[in-house]
């Protein structure tokens, strides 16, 4: 039995064999506006461990989690500090928040610790070239790709316009991980010869976000191309059926939930496209492991997953634990040194991912998916591998 404690901003999952564990500081919101999506990253951490538990562990040890709770850059250092201080961890791993990862690994390095990304999207996370860093996820380049093929592959052709006559408008929220995303967009559209009519962006705390709406409706775009998190996202959906704004919507990170279902309603959600982490419902072929993850889910948990990030955290997990067995260290200078013998297709796990780090600790072979929202439900439908049978449909007007 899994006894929890809560001390400070530490949570700790302590398995009756931590004396002798493998300890994973798993650094993650678990208060505030996205607590409910820092704890789905750690779900997704918790089931790879019991898997690799049941054969073994790590490094001859069994895997042992503990929460480090930061909802802000400095909440991120000073867990840490306490986590590498008081619970000398082996590993740190993350996280949901960009601006936490990049403060948080910074002082991991302080302690010659890891920092294992597998979330975490804003790209400059990697060009720091921080020598305890790695990202084996997605990144803000492969979120801003994919959302701007699925416009000029799929939703243009839906539109009856070449990707030349379409009109988008790019809104972000404006810290390093929806800068990020939103600045390739903007070089990528215009590459692409699609009109960029405006860029918009706005705080993800806002509590009133009338103005960057009205903004966007009045240039008449035909796409409104828009990256933030959940709390802002939902404001933005509310506000735009209020003013009566309905372009096509492609929203990139957020907009996939069922806190956002709940938020809009059935009716308030169909159509809408999400540039997201894949999610279980993707084509086994494409993912394998994909079904048999959900059923983990279900069986620990006793419901659907929250977000899609869990899966993502989870196959994560699986490199960073096959990284260090590679390295038979959990040192940051072993592990990295072994990272370019790492070279696997992609659709070699769960998510659809690859394996093969670059020479800033990038796998390159890890991208998003699109859902759209279809009667109530995430349906995956780009790409076409992930989509299987499923099928995009005409957005509402």
């Amino acid at each position: 039995m899994l006894a929890t404690a809560l001390t400070g901003a530490l949570i700790a999952v302590t398995p009756a064999w931590s004396a002798d564990t493998f300890k994973v500081g798993a650094i993650n919101p678990y208060s505030g506006a996205t607590a409910l999506y820092g704890t789905e990253v750690t779900r997704g951490y918790e089931l790879a461990a019991d898997a690799l538990n049941a054969k073994g562990g790590l490094l001859g040890k069994q895997i042992e989690i503990i929460r480090g709770n930061a909802t802000t850059p400095q909440e991120g250092i000073a867990a840490i500090e306490q986590l590498a201080g008081r619970d000398n961890v082996d590993v740190f791993i993350g996280t949901y928040l960009s601006a936490v990862s990049q403060a948080a690994s910074e002082a991991a390095l302080n302690y010659n610790k890891l920092y294992w990304d597998t979330n975490a999207l804003a790209a400059n996370l990697t060009e720091r070239g921080l020598l305890n860093f790695v990202r084996s996820g997605p990144y803000s380049a492969s979120f801003a790709a994919r959302s701007v093929s699925f416009i000029t592959d799929l939703v243009a052709g839906q539109l009856g316009k070449k990707p030349s006559e379409l009109k988008v408008w790019i809104e972000h929220e404006d810290s390093i991980y929806g800068t990020s995303i939103a600045k390739q967009q903007e070089d990528e559209l215009k590459k692409a010869g699609v009109q960029v009519v405006g860029v918009g962006a706005h705080s993800y705390k806002s509590i009133d976000l009338t103005d960057s709406v009205l903004r966007a409706k009045n240039a008449q775009p035909d796409v409104w191309l828009e990256t933030g998190y959940v709390p802002d996202g939902n404001l933005l959906l509310r506000t735009a059926r209020d003013q009566g704004f309905k372009p096509a919507a492609v929203f990139v990170g957020t907009g996939d939930t069922n806190e956002t279902l709940e938020a809009m309603g059935k009716d308030g959600v169909e159509g809408l496209y999400v540039v997201s982490y894949p999610r279980p419902d993707i084509s086994e072929k494409f993912g394998p492991g994909s079904s048999a993850y959900l059923a983990a889910y279900k069986a620990k948990y006793k419901q659907e997953p929250v977000a899609p990030q869990s899966m993502a955290a989870y196959v994560g997990f699986q490199m960073m634990a096959e990284a260090v067995a590679a390295a038979g260290s959990a040192d940051p200078a072993a592990v990295k040194a072994v990272l370019p013998k790492f070279d696997k297709p992609e659709s070699s796990y769960a998510t659809g991912f690859g394996v093969k780090y670059d020479e800033k600790a990038q796998n390159t072979r890890a991208f998003p998916t699109v859902i759209q929202w279809q009667s109530g439900k995430q349906v995956t439908i780009y790409p076409v591998a992930a989509a299987g049978d499923h099928k995009p449909v005409m957005p509402g007007k």
